[in-house]
């Protein structure tokens, strides 16, 4: 989310929602901060002069917590929230660093009875397109409870 102090921040699905009121303020940021990056990957290259959207650049691959998180707000995917004490208000993504280093894992996760279970199969299989589409490898995977998630990783790695 943005912070006070002026930084933009993808939302990872584990901070607060966001007010109603700044919803049109906060696409305006998200659609700066993607313009931002792909300016970013035309200037540091590796793309041979082809579309800057085929590979994440060094900074992405660094923070891929922060990248992928990018990647779905931009495109519409509603991302998780929790209130002040931690519990979980909204069902949508969670992004959260993976256990190996470059890589990142996206849930589908929501409040209790809040039916993300249900639709965790089709949100993170709508994920994966939209993830490869900004030069991102997304693996499904059935983990502990049987619960899906993605595994996600840059390509040409």
């Amino acid at each position: 989310m943005t912070k006070n102090r002026g930084t933009f921040e993808a939302a990872t699905g584990d901070g607060p929602p966001l007010p109603e009121g700044d919803r049109e303020q906060r696409s305006r940021e998200v659609r700066a901060a993607v313009e931002g990056l792909l300016q970013i990957r035309r200037l540091t290259g590796g793309h041979g002069g082809g579309d800057p959207r085929e590979r994440p650049a060094e900074w992405e691959r660094r923070q891929p917590v922060r990248a992928v998180a990018l990647a779905l707000e931009a495109a519409g995917v509603a991302p998780s929230a929790v209130d002040a004490a931690g519990g979980r208000t909204a069902t949508g993504y969670r992004v959260t660093a993976g256990e190996r280093p470059g890589t990142a894992v996206v849930e589908w996760v929501g409040p209790p009875g809040g039916g993300a279970v249900q639709e965790e199969d089709s949100a993170l299989g709508a994920c994966v397109p939209v993830l490869e589409r900004l030069g991102w490898e997304a693996l499904l995977y059935r983990g502990p409870r049987r619960r899906r998630f993605l595994e996600v990783e840059p390509m040409g790695r």
